[in-house]
């Protein structure tokens, strides 16, 4: 038996538990006049998720390709960009929600030339100083999460029951006003990350 478990675990990779929707976007930095920025899109009104909302281009990670891949295809598909416009920097920590997602992220740049985002997916694009980021701290809000839907719940099967002490999670919510937008979600949760890592740095 020990044989079938070591042929099973021997060099095996780990992943997570459970299953999770995977997704990958880009932080797309474009240079002006020396000041460095960073591409948001407004997401199309006519779409059926999140209408309206501000977020990175990126999207689903198909069964056929790695999430850097995804970054880059989806921010060629919703920009109208070809693959040399498009330089790669690196690799962001990734973001796992408590929701099923994983969200990847990269850091790019646009090396040149205009953007005419895909009127399908995108209503608009802004870009916003990466200074202005350095210097604003995003409102925090902590989202309290933990078991709500107790219908039907196998009380009976743990020790104290419903008096049992379960733990209540918080999810910080973070939120960036800038002008007339609103940056939060899993783009805000990205961006404060990557903030953090620059502002970590000793080379920022």
């Amino acid at each position: 038996m020990i044989n079938k478990l070591e042929q099973i675990f021997k060099g095996r990779n780990s992943k997570p538990i459970g299953e999770f929707k995977e997704s990958a976007v880009m932080i797309l930095l474009t240079e002006e006049l020396g000041q460095l920025s960073v591409i948001f899109e407004v997401r199309a009104l006519k779409l059926r998720s999140q209408p309206g909302d501000v977020c990175l281009p990126g999207g689903k990670v198909e069964e056929d390709e790695n999430p850097r891949e995804t970054s880059i295809r989806e921010t060629m598909e919703e920009l109208n960009l070809e693959r040399d416009q498009i330089e790669v920097i690196g690799d962001m920590d990734y973001y796992i929600s408590p929701y099923g997602n994983i969200m990847h992220a990269f850091v790019g740049e646009l090396k040149y030339g205009e953007i005419n985002p895909s009127v399908d997916e995108v209503s608009h694009i802004f870009k916003v100083p990466l200074k202005f980021f350095l210097d604003h701290e995003p409102l925090l809000y902590k989202m309290e999460i933990g078991p709500v839907n107790q219908e039907g719940f196998p009380f009976h099967l743990i020790n104290g029951g419903k008096d049992y002490n379960f733990r209540k999670g918080y999810m910080d919510e973070y939120f960036y006003e800038y002008n007339d937008y609103i940056i939060w979600g899993f783009t805000a949760q990205i961006i404060k990350s990557f903030i953090d890592v620059l502002q970590n740095s000793n080379n920022i």
